[in-house]
This record gives structure tokens, C-alpha cells and sequence, in this order.
């Protein structure tokens, strides 16, 4: 299998406008912020849209096809080798503990569990399971020293080494104790920053007991408040597709995977609050560039905050085709492909520089299908 001859990066960048929401919370359960260009903006952590795009995944993808991440490894190979054999539960669970082992990930503070999250194929731990399904009575029947010797035999480690799926490819696995099951990530997430300056605010809310006696008793069952904010943020996001090949060991297997991030990044939403603040939204912008240098990530077209008294999005969408524009000019790079997809009015100014920096405005499906095509091609030429 060839690889691309260079490197090839996708790049996302995202415009997207979010009513008053708590979207990720800090430690006093207030929406994360930071200071940028002099003044506080709102923020959405990268960890926060990663754990979004991954639940998304799950709501479109066979759920075998994807990764899992958890501390209970062993429990869940213990239910995989339970049902492929006829061994009862703790016989199931010392197979599982013997056959993890040689792994030696820490052990966590209560029984069964990893000392941190582990992330992993379904399909891997079948495989791992499958590798004692025919021999479970004779493995079992061993003390402990000739249980260790005989799955020392077996490729534990390269079953959790090979066969990645698409999600552990594209975000990477970093395993501490044992760097030989790490996995590279393919996609670097920025975390999201509004446009725009943004002020704290707070929802005052009572909830009444609907049990309370009428007449007798007033007041509130419960009191508190939420914090909250509103912003138009700017979401960067960029896939390696070398290094997802590499991952994946497929070429048409990777470009499905940027395909399918790009789907669920940018459609999909961290739920903090959800209930109560109702934000889902749809981006405003989405425009891909494909770079054979280096992502660029343009942040830097809002270090001086938007500001304007009829709507932001819009004003954001001009300065991130201006930077665009500019930094392409200033350093001479020269890019492999770009595709947009926006909702601003066809006719006005907006949408004419966004067509001009970043080509034709296409609907998001064809902005898609446009990118498979040229990654496409683009693997074809490096396998000559």
C-alpha cells in the first residue's frame, strides 16, 4: 500500500452561531471561557466537541464498527468471553484478568477497573476473545503460574495493536504503561472561541412542588441558578490524512473516516444543559482546504473581536475570508483543493467574498462528496 507522497491535511473551519447555553462547564459549573485579544471570550474545550463528533458517530455507524473507552476493559472482555463459551462468571473473569495482563495496565482503585480510561475497537475485543473461545475449558483448568505461561503465548497485544476502528484512527490512543499499544492521533481539535467578546450571565430559576397544599403553603420547591452565554464561535479542526491511512491501513477506509468526521463534526453538539437551553444549531460556514504544508488554523482573524449591532455571524464570515486571503498572499502556499458550504444570503456581499476566496457555495452533502473525490485522486497519484 503506497501512501501519499507528502503530507495532505484537511482543514475545517467552522462558523457557527449558539443561542444563550451552558454548552461545557468549569469547575464552578459555569460555561468555560477565555481571554483572547484582550477580552474574555466565550470557549468549548476540544475534549468537549470530540466526546460530541464520537457520540455522533454512534447515532449513524454500526455501533460494532466503532471504539469504546472506558476503565472496565475487564468486565467487558469477561461478558465477550462468557458468551462465546460456556464458562461461569468468575471463571470468565479471571480468563479476562489473565488474558489483560500482559498488557500491564495499572490497576484502578476498585476491583476490575484500569487506573485510566482505555479506548478500543468492539471488534478488538472480540478478536481477544476469540483467541481462547476453542480452549476456555483447558485454559481455566490451570493454576495460575500455567494460566500466565499460555497466554503469554497468544497475541493479546497484537490484536489490540492491528485492526483499529475508524474513531481510535482518527483521535489517537495513549496507553502509559505500554507505549506500544499507542496509537497516533490523525485529527488535531482546537478548542472553540466566539468571535466576539462575551459577558457571563446568569438564568434565576425556581421550580414549584406540584404537591405543595393551595392556600396553605407558597413559595418555591427549589431555587438556583444556571450560568450561561451566547456566541457566535469559530471551530478549527484538521485530519491527517497520511497519518489516517497509517492508522487504518486502508486507503478507501480512510477517506470513508475524514468523510465521516467531517460529518459528525460538524453537525453534532456538546450537550451540556441541553434540556434546558434547547442550542442545537447548524454551522453557519463550513469551509475545507486541503494544504500539502501544514494545518493552519485561523483563529487569528478574530484576535481583534467582531463587534456590530446587526448580527456577528456575518462579520465573521468576512474576516475569515479576508485573513484567508491574506495569509495565503503573505507566505505563497498553494492549496490542493477548498469547498464551502454556507447559509447567508446568495446575493449579498457576504456571500460573494466567501465565494471568492473559497470557491462555488455548495450544498453540504456535495461539499462532501467533492472532497471524497479529490482525497480520492489524491491517493491514486501517490500509489503510481
Amino acid at each position: 500500500m503506497a501512501l501519499p507522497p507528502s503530507r495532505t491535511y484537511i482543514d475545517v473551519h467552522i462558523l457557527q452561531t449558539v443561542p444563550p447555553a451552558n454548552l461545557n462547564r468549569d469547575d464552578q459549573g459555569n460555561p468555560k471561557e477565555a481571554y483572547f485579544g484582550g477580552v474574555r471570550r466565550s470557549r468549548v474545550s476540544s475534549q468537549a466537541w470530540k466526546r460530541a463528533t464520537r457520540t455522533h458517530f454512534t447515532e449513524r455507524l454500526p455501533q460494532q464498527d466503532l471504539a469504546t473507552r472506558t476503565r472496565r476493559i475487564g468486565g467487558a472482555l469477561a461478558k465477550r468471553i462468557g458468551s462465546v463459551t460456556d464458562l461461569n462468571t468468575e471463571d470468565a473473569n479471571r480468563l479476562a484478568s489473565a488474558l489483560l495482563a500482559p498488557l500491564k495496565i495499572s490497576a484502578g482503585k476498585q476491583e476490575g477497573d484500569t487506573a485510566y480510561l482505555f479506548f478500543y475497537g468492539r471488534r478488538q475485543l472480540d478478536s481477544v476473545a476469540a483467541l481462547v473461545k476453542d480452549r476456555a475449558a483447558e485454559l481455566i483448568a490451570l493454576d495460575d503460574e500455567e494460566l500466565t505461561a499460555e497466554i503469554k503465548q497468544l497475541s493479546v497485544q497484537k490484536e489490540f495493536s492491528t485492526g483499529h476502528p475508524m474513531d481510535v484512527a482518527l483521535f489517537g490512543r495513549m496507553v502509559a504503561d505500554l507505549p506500544a499499544l499507542n496509537v497516533d492521533a490523525a485529527t488535531q481539535v482546537a478548542h472553540a472561541l466566539s468571535t466576539h467578546a462575551v459577558e457571563l450571565e446568569f438564568d434565576y430559576f425556581t421550580a414549584v412542588d406540584d404537591e405543595q397544599e393551595k392556600g396553605e403553603e407558597t413559595g418555591a420547591g427549589m431555587i438556583g441558578t444556571i450560568g450561561f452565554n451566547s456566541a457566535t464561535l469559530y471551530r478549527y479542526a484538521t485530519v491527517g490524512l497520511h497519518q489516517l491511512v497509517d492508522n487504518l491501513t486502508d486507503e478507501e477506509a480512510a477517506v470513508t473516516a475524514v468523510e465521516e468526521f467531517m460529518t459528525s463534526f460538524a453537525r453534532s453538539i456538546p450537550s451540556g444543559y441541553a434540556n434546558s437551553f434547547a442550542h442545537r444549531t447548524l454551522p453557519s460556514l463550513v469551509a475545507v482546504t486541503v494544504r500539502p504544508d501544514q494545518p493552519v488554523n485561523l483563529v487569528s482573524a478574530f484576535e481583534e473581536p467582531v463587534t456590530g449591532s446587526s448580527g456577528i455571524a456575518a462579520a465573521s464570515a468576512n474576516r475569515l475570508a479576508h485573513e484567508h486571503t491574506r495569509i495565503l498572499s503573505k507566505w505563497g502556499d498553494t492549496l490542493a483543493f477548498t469547498a464551502l458550504c454556507h447559509t447567508f444570503p446568495t446575493t449579498g456581499d457576504t456571500a460573494k467574498l466567501l465565494e471568492h476566496t473559497f470557491g462555488e457555495a455548495l450544498p453540504f452533502p456535495q461539499l462532501l462528496n467533492g472532497l471524497r473525490t479529490h482525497l480520492t485522486d489524491t491517493l491514486k497519484q501517490a500509489a503510481r
